[in-house]
C-alpha cells in the first residue's frame, strides 16, 4: 500500500507538470487552431533563464523563477510576432503555421546549442528534495509535493484569469470565433500576444521543475511531446481536458 500511495503521488506530481505544458498547447490551439510545436522551446528558455539567474547572477529561486516566466513569455510573444503573425495576415491555412512552428522549434534548440553548448547542466539545489512522511503510510520527496502544489496554484490562477477578467472573457470568446471577437471590438493581435505570453510562462514553470527533476539541455523541449499527447487525449482546445489527459498519462 505504501508503494502504491508513493507512486500515485509521483504520478500526480509529474502529471501536473505535463498539465502546465499541455494547457499552453490547448490555449494556442483554441485561438489559432494549430499545434504550436515551438512550445517546447519556451520550456527550454525558461529553464536556461532560471539557471542563468541562479548561477551567474546569484539570485534566489523566487527571483530566478520570475525571470524565467517573464523571459519565456516574452520569447513566446516575439515568436508569434516574427514567425506566425506574417503568415496569419496573408493566409488562413493553419498548415503553414504548423510548419513554421516546427521550424521555430529547431531554431530555438540550435540557438542554445551554439550559445551555451549541448552538455547537460544541473540546477543548483534550491528546491527542497528531502523525504516527507505522509501520515506514516508512505514516503515521498518534498520536490514532488512542491511541484504538485505549484502546478495546482498556477492552473488555479489561470482559471481565475480566464473566468474573472475582461481579457479572460475575450479569450473565451475568441476560442469560439476569433473573427467575430475582432468584429466586436477585441484587439485580436494583443489578445493573441497575451495568450502566447501566458502559454510561454506556464511552459517555463514546467521547464524549471523538469530541469530539477532531470537535467537541463537544449533538447529538453522534446519532452513536451508527452504534454501534446495529453492535450490530444483531453481534446485539443479544452483546458480541463488537457489537465485530465496529463494526469491520466
Amino acid at each position: 500500500m505504501a508503494t502504491l500511495i508513493q507512486q500515485i503521488i509521483n504520478g500526480l506530481s509529474l502529471g501536473s507538470v505535463y498539465a502546465l505544458i499541455a494547457v499552453g498547447y490547448s490555449l494556442v490551439y483554441s485561438i489559432l487552431l494549430f499545434s504550436n510545436f515551438a512550445h517546447g522551446g519556451f520550456l527550454v528558455i525558461g529553464g536556461y533563464f532560471c539557471y542563468g539567474a541562479l548561477k551567474l547572477l546569484g539570485t534566489g529561486i523566487w527571483t530566478a523563477g520570475a525571470m524565467a516566466l517573464a523571459g519565456a513569455g516574452i520569447a513566446a510573444v516575439l515568436t508569434e510576432r516574427l514567425a506566425y503573425r506574417p503568415i496569419r495576415e496573408r493566409t488562413n491555412v493553419t498548415l503553414y503555421l504548423l510548419i513554421a512552428s516546427m521550424g521555430m522549434s529547431i531554431v530555438i534548440e540550435n540557438i542554445f546549442v551554439i550559445i551555451v553548448g549541448g552538455r547537460f547542466r544541473a540546477l543548483p539545489p534550491v528546491i527542497p528534495s528531502a523525504p516527507v512522511n505522509i501520515l506514516n503510510m508512505a514516503t515521498t520527496s518534498a520536490f514532488d509535493l512542491l511541484s504538485l502544489i505549484s502546478a495546482v496554484v498556477f492552473l488555479g490562477a489561470l482559471q481565475l484569469f480566464l473566468s474573472k477578467t475582461r481579457w479572460g472573457l475575450a479569450i473565451r470568446a475568441a476560442a469560439y470565433d476569433l473573427r467575430t471577437a475582432g468584429l466586436m471590438g477585441v484587439n485580436v493581435n494583443l489578445l493573441i500576444s497575451i495568450v502566447f505570453f501566458v502559454a510561454g510562462s506556464l511552459a517555463a514553470v514546467g521547464g524549471i521543475f523538469l530541469s530539477v527533476r532531470y537535467t537541463l539541455y537544449p533538447q529538453l523541449g522534446a519532452i513536451t511531446i508527452k504534454a501534446f499527447v495529453a492535450a490530444v487525449i483531453g481534446g485539443l482546445g479544452s483546458l480541463p481536458g488537457a489537465v485530465v489527459g496529463s494526469l491520466i498519462l
